[in-house]
């Protein structure tokens, strides 16, 4: 009698502090560039579910914002993301890296040791240290979460992914596909749109800009040969305006071509993008913006 082949299916939650690479990878864990990376923390606001299907599995992976102490209700939104990311997880990828000194993370990691839940501890960024610091790093999260398996990679190198995968299959529940087997992810082009030309916000201006920066889809429209979006960027105050817009209107036109260059890799086609920039009060601070642009109460 032919051996029937077991299906795996489950959610695989991606937590960590902020700057330890969580995105670049999930990214690599997913085979797509579904998570914005840059150097400044917080860059990440939402849970961004990236779909990996096999013959015989279905992972679902999530990526959550960066562990941080709230300041306002913004973050007090993302640090829900982080606690629920633990609640509903089948495995828990806990991601640090080899440079990191923060112990923001000391709850979240008891919770974890708490949930009963499979968990792996991913360090990050091996190719900045050596085997000896490695081996002691690996003792010190033995010791604090003493179930959890223990993954050194380089996510931008791309070295080891491939073991983290093993083990996440090893761990993922026996089940029927949660998503359709095309699936890549649950979110829509308006928001990867909108993430896109956030990430080019962080990557082109300093300071509390991009913290106090939000975008709004206003129109998404597809063509045959092309997409044309309409996006406006919400800024915090007139002196924030005046910096997105540049002189002239020269850092916008910046951010601009490069979201819109971006956009075309990540769609395969032309893209006519239209960029507005408005002041919104406090948008941190107000629970009915912040349910407008997406997060939760």
């Amino acid at each position: 009698m032919e051996e029937k082949k077991i299906h795996r299916s489950g959610f695989v939650n991606i937590i960590g502090n902020p700057n330890v690479g969580k995105s670049t990878l999930m990214n690599a864990l997913v085979g797509e560039r579904l998570s914005i990376i840059t150097s400044k923390a917080q860059t990440t606001r939402h849970r961004i579910m990236g779909i990996v299907n096999g013959d015989d599995f279905q992972i679902v992976y999530s990526d959550t914002p960066g562990i941080l102490k709230p300041n306002y209700k913004l973050q007090e939104s993302m640090m829900k993301f982080v606690r629920g990311a633990i609640t509903d997880a089948d495995v828990i990828l806990y991601v640090t890296d080899t440079v990191e000194q923060s112990d923001r993370s000391a709850e979240i990691v008891e919770k974890i040791r708490l949930s009963g839940i499979p968990a792996i501890v991913v360090i990050n960024k091996i190719d900045l240290s050596d085997q000896q610091s490695l081996e002691s790093l690996a003792e010190k999260w033995k010791a604090l979460l003493p179930e959890a398996e223990i993954a050194p990679v380089s996510a931008l190198n791309n070295f080891n992914v491939g073991g983290v995968f093993d083990l996440i299959l090893k761990h993922l529940p026996e089940g029927e596909p949660y998503y359709p087997k095309d699936a890549l992810t649950d979110k829509t082009m308006r928001f990867f749109a909108s993430e896109i030309i956030r990430e080019k916000i962080f990557l082109n201006y300093d300071k509390e800009v991009p913290y106090c920066t939000e975008i709004s889809i206003e129109e998404y429209r597809e063509e045959p040969s092309i997409d044309r979006i309409a996006a406006t960027i919400y800024v915090s105050r007139e002196s924030q305006k005046a910096i997105v817009i540049g002189r002239k209107g020269a850092m916008l036109k910046k951010v601009g071509t490069e979201a819109r260059l971006e956009l075309e890799r990540f769609i395969g086609k032309k893209v006519f993008l239209q960029l507005f920039v408005k002041v919104n009060d406090d948008w941190r601070n107000s629970d009915s913006q912040l349910r407008r642009f997406g997060y939760e109460e």
